[in-house]
């Protein structure tokens, strides 16, 4: 048999990710052909936990690009994006950023969790999956699918499979299922050669889709 050859290593790389190709392109025949088409990229994190869910709240609902736009605009608002600075901006400031009255909500009740030690940002390397993704579903305006995100942008999390994204939905439609539209318990049964890393299968997965990376 032939032997695998795995892209190269990404800089800044998750220090699991070349045991996570090896493994899912000898597992997966999906995998084994997208994965040599994305050498030198790979999952990164941010590195600030706030800046990331933030960012997840800006983004809901509305494209990556005018996403972008409304958070450089955002961002502008204050010389450090930090719990503090947040919570002494102006509604009105926020909204002509582009925030919608909702968002500005989401966006200061996630600061006060942040200011006020609501969120064990401390405690969460310790932490197992479910349980910081029941921490962040507390706050106003995050859900499972942004909690999930946080988990593999921000944590790195290996093996998180967020079924409700519509990214993974349609590349594993096209993928897998020539197109055809599928269910939560077919993602489930493609994803079993995945695990344990499911975050990575699902990150090339997005990139068969749209091969510039998206970071939260």
């Amino acid at each position: 048999m032939a032997p695998v050859l795995l892209p190269d290593l990404a800089p800044g790389a998750p220090p699991y990710w070349q045991e996570a190709t090896r493994h899912l392109m000898k597992r997966d025949r999906v995998m084994k052909k997208l994965i040599p088409q994305h050498a030198g990229v790979s999952l990164k994190s941010r590195g600030d936990a706030f800046v990331t869910l933030a960012r997840s709240v800006v983004g809901q609902q509305i494209s990556v690009k005018a996403a972008q736009s409304v958070w450089d605009r955002f961002a502008l608002l204050s010389e450090t994006m930090v719990p503090e600075q947040l919570l002494k901006l102006k509604v009105d400031d926020m909204r002509a950023a582009g925030l919608s009255a909702r968002k500005v909500e989401y966006l200061v009740d996630l600061a006060l969790h942040f200011a006020n030690n609501q969120v064990h940002v401390n405690a969460w390397t310790d932490m197992d999956d479910e349980s910081i993704i029941a921490e962040l579903v507390a706050i106003r305006g995050i859900g499972r699918w942004t909690a999930e995100m946080f988990l593999i942008f921000h944590l790195l999390r290996p093996n998180v499979l967020p079924l409700d994204d519509a990214g993974l939905q349609k590349g594993i439609s096209r993928c897998y299922f020539s197109g055809e539209p599928v269910s939560r318990s077919e993602i489930r049964e493609v994803a079993a050669s995945w695990a344990p890393f499911c975050s990575v299968a699902t990150w090339y997965i997005w990139r068969s889709l749209d091969p510039s990376p998206v970071a939260y």
